[in-house]
C-alpha cells in the first residue's frame, strides 16, 4: 500500500513520521549538535555522530519530499541557492554549462560568477531555443526553470532530456512536486527553493535536491559536497518544513485556483495588456504545462499593466491585500515591482509579478479591481 499512496496521504502523514520515545503523533525537535558513545565507543545509533551529517529531522523532512517526488533520494539544504551551487560546484574546470536564461535572477548572476572564476563555458540560451542548443551543443549539466521566474515560461522536459546527455537539472520551484515530479519526466536531478510553496508560510529558508538514481557519480559528488562544505539545514527549520508540507497539497490547490480565476480575471480587464500563467490557453507553453503540469499551473503569474512604470507603480501601490514584498509560494498573497528590484534584466517596467495565496478570490479580485481603477 506505501507505494500506491497519493501526494495528499504522503503529506498529511509526513511521511510516517512520529516520535518513537513518546508515541506522540508529530515528530520531535531534536538539536543536538553531537550523540552519545558507550564504555566500549561504540555509538548508541551508528546513524548518528555529528549534525553536520545526521539529523532525524532532517531525515525525516528529506523522506517526506523523496516520496513526494518518486525520487531515489534527497537532500535538503540551508536554502535554494546552496542547493544550486551544490550542483554546479560538481562541474570540472573547463566543463561547459547551459543554462535557461530569463530565469530567477540570483541563480543566474551567481552561475555567471562562478562559472568565469572556474573557467566553465556558460551557455545562456532561451526557453525556445534549448532544444536546438542541446542537440548542437555538448555539455556537462542543463539547468532549466519551469515554469520559470518572472516570465513563466514552460520547457518541456522530456524533449530536453532526449536531446542531451548531459545531466538534466530542473528547478521546479514554481511547480512544487505536487503540480510537476520532474523526475518523471526525465529530469536527472530536480531542485527546489523549498523557502517558496513547500514551506509556504514564509518562515523557513531551505533548499532541496532529489536524484533520479542514486548511482550517479554526481549525487555522490553532491551529497559529499553538502557534508564537508557544511551547507546543512538546521533541524528547527526541518521540524518546520515536515510541519509545514503537511498541507502542502490542499495550499498548492487552492492556490493554483486562485491564480488561474485571477488571471482569467486581470486578462479581461481593459487595465491589464497582457497576463503571463501557463494556465492561459493563450501562453505560448500552455499546451507543454497542460501535459506536464497535474492539478493545477501554480500560483505565480506575471501581469503587464497598461503603460509604463509610473502606472505599475501606482497599481502595487493601491493594492491593499497584495503585500509588497519579494518571494512567492506563501499563504499570503505577494506582489513585487520586479524593474524596481532588477532594472538591469531587461524586466519591462510595466511588470507586475503576483504570488497567488490561499485567500478568498473574491477579495483578492476586488484589490486588483479597486488598483487598477
Amino acid at each position: 500500500m506505501e507505494n500506491d499512496l497519493k501526494p495528499a496521504t504522503i503529506a498529511a502523514h509526513a511521511a510516517g513520521a512520529v516520535d518513537p520515545q513518546t508515541g506522540g503523533v508529530v515528530p520531535a525537535l531534536q538539536p543536538s549538535t553531537t550523540y552519545l558513545r558507550d564504555e566500549d565507543y561504540a555509538l548508541i545509533r551508528p546513524d548518528n555522530i555529528y549534525s553536520r551529517a545526521d539529523s532525524d529531522n532532517l531525515r525525516q523532512a528529506e523522506e517526506v519530499l523523496r516520496a513526494l517526488e518518486g525520487a531515489e533520494d534527497t537532500l535538503l539544504f540551508p536554502s535554494g541557492m546552496a542547493a544550486i551551487a551544490a550542483v554546479f560546484r560538481t562541474l570540472p574546470n573547463g566543463g561547459t554549462a547551459i543554462v535557461q536564461s530569463g530565469i530567477y535572477w540570483g541563480t543566474t548572476a551567481w552561475v555567471r560568477d562562478f562559472c568565469a572564476r572556474r573557467d566553465v563555458t556558460l551557455v545562456e540560451v532561451d526557453a525556445d531555443d534549448l532544444l536546438a542548443t542541446c542537440l548542437s551543443q555538448e555539455s556537462d549539466i542543463v539547468f532549466v526553470e519551469t515554469p520559470s521566474n518572472p516570465w513563466l515560461k514552460t520547457v518541456n522536459i522530456r524533449a530536453v532530456a532526449d536531446a542531451s546527455n548531459a545531466t538534466l537539472v530542473v528547478d521546479a520551484t514554481a511547480a512544487t512536486p505536487i503540480l510537476t515530479r520532474a523526475l518523471d519526466h526525465g529530469a536527472d536531478i530536480v531542485m527546489h527553493s523549498a523557502t517558496k510553496g513547500i514551506n509556504g508560510h514564509s518562515d523557513v529558508l531551505a533548499g532541496v535536491l532529489s536524484t533520479r538514481a542514486t548511482d550517479a557519480a554526481i549525487w555522490d559528488m553532491i551529497r559529499a559536497d553538502r557534508k564537508m562544505a557544511g551547507a546543512i539545514l538546521g533541524p528547527f527549520e526541518a521540524w518546520m518544513l515536515t510541519r509545514a508540507m503537511r498541507t502542502l497539497p490542499l495550499r498548492v490547490e487552492r492556490m493554483s485556483q486562485n491564480a488561474q480565476t485571477l488571471a482569467e480575471h486581470l486578462m479581461a480587464h481593459a487595465g491589464v495588456s497582457d497576463v503571463f500563467y501557463p494556465g492561459l490557453p493563450s501562453h505560448p507553453g500552455f499546451d507543454i504545462a497542460q501535459r506536464q503540469m497535474q492539478g493545477g499551473f501554480g500560483s505565480l503569474l506575471s501581469v503587464l499593466v497598461k503603460g509604463g512604470r509610473d502606472d505599475a507603480l501606482r497599481v502595487v501601490g493601491k493594492l491593499k491585500l497584495f503585500l509588497r514584498a519579494t518571494s512567492l509560494g506563501g499563504v499570503e498573497s505577494l506582489v513585487e515591482h520586479r524593474h524596481t528590484i532588477e532594472p538591469h534584466t531587461g524586466i519591462p517596467e510595466n511588470l507586475i509579478r503576483v504570488s497567488v495565496g490561499i485567500e478568498d478570490i473574491s477579495d483578492l479580485i476586488a484589490d486588483w479591481d479597486q488598483a487598477l481603477g
